[in-house]
């Protein structure tokens, strides 16, 4: 072994002792690496600024500002919209009914159970 090996023979050692990233014979980094870097994530998550707390009520003021921007459907378009989900419900109940019973018939013709 070398100087600039460490023992666990995984991570190149430079001069300056920092470790370069190497990786196992399946590819993967190692596991030194991957708690280094989760203690890393786990930094940045800690210096990440704080957003001041909020009272309830700047909140719930602040909900009522928002809903009233939203642009809200009229009564014409939520009848015209529900009318169209039924259509399309009765649509698919429809074709889900055939498709069945001509799976049924096709199933009962190969088998041989001619009712």
């Amino acid at each position: 072994m070398n100087a600039r090996q460490s023992r666990g023979g995984g991570a190149n050692v430079d001069d300056d002792n920092v470790a370069s990233p190497t990786r196992t014979s399946g590819g993967r980094p190692e596991r030194g690496q991957e708690v280094a870097r989760r203690k890393q994530a786990e930094q940045r998550s800690v210096d990440k600024p704080r957003r001041p707390r909020v009272s309830p009520f700047k909140f719930l003021q602040e909900v009522r500002d928002e809903t009233q921007k939203v642009t809200w459907p009229t009564r014409k378009e939520t009848t015209v919209t529900t009318i169209m989900v039924f259509v399309m419900v009765f649509i698919a109940a429809i074709f889900f009914l055939l498709a069945d019973q001509v799976m049924r018939i096709a199933v009962s013709y190969i088998l041989g159970i001619n009712a």
